[in-house]
């Protein structure tokens, strides 16, 4: 499987982006130490996980501790290594665009995967803009590769340049 992870972390200056390489971590502790690492005085670090063009799994750490997950699909972890090291320990489902229809009917849903089963926190971002409906409405969006995905949230929480440079470095 091919996979792309980037930290992108809060500090007071600003936000950075950098690769991080996952493929020697053992645990989901090793993969929060380098997410630590990539930038240690950061308030706010996400891991964006991107698996083969169909998989996303998002890491939150506040002020480095408190971590939160979120994935696109539980298949992640069943199909490679680095997602079940991301996804082992991740046991709640995320709730479905059928169960966040009641919530809020402002924004249209595209139509959503079938196959998909998200899992993990689809709050994690809501601080920084991206509700949880729209968070499962991009990961469901046809066409969408979760590339597209972790550009459009990076736009949304101020950090897309950071993230746009990183790729094209």
């Amino acid at each position: 499987m091919s996979i792309f992870a980037a930290a992108v972390s809060r500090t007071k200056s600003g936000w950075t982006a950098s690769e991080l390489d996952l493929s020697g971590l053992a645990d989901i502790d090793e993969v929060v130490d380098a997410l630590r690492d990539a930038e240690p005085d950061a308030d706010l670090a996400l891991l964006f996980v991107e698996s083969d063009d169909e998989y996303l799994a998002i890491l939150r750490l506040d002020e480095g501790e408190d971590l939160r997950v979120f994935a696109s699909d539980s298949a992640f972890a069943e199909e490679s290594r680095i997602g079940s090291v991301l996804l082992g320990e991740v046991e709640t489902p995320a709730l479905g665009l059928d169960d966040l229809a009641a919530r809020d009917d402002d924004e249209e849903r595209p139509a959503a995967e079938p196959d998909a089963d998200p899992i993990g926190d689809a709050e994690l971002l809501g601080d920084l803009g991206v509700n949880a409906q729209r968070l499962l409405a991009l990961c469901g969006m046809e066409g969408m590769l979760p590339s597209d995905v972790t550009a459009e949230i990076c736009q949304k929480i101020g950090c897309g340049d950071e993230m746009e440079e990183l790729r094209e470095a």
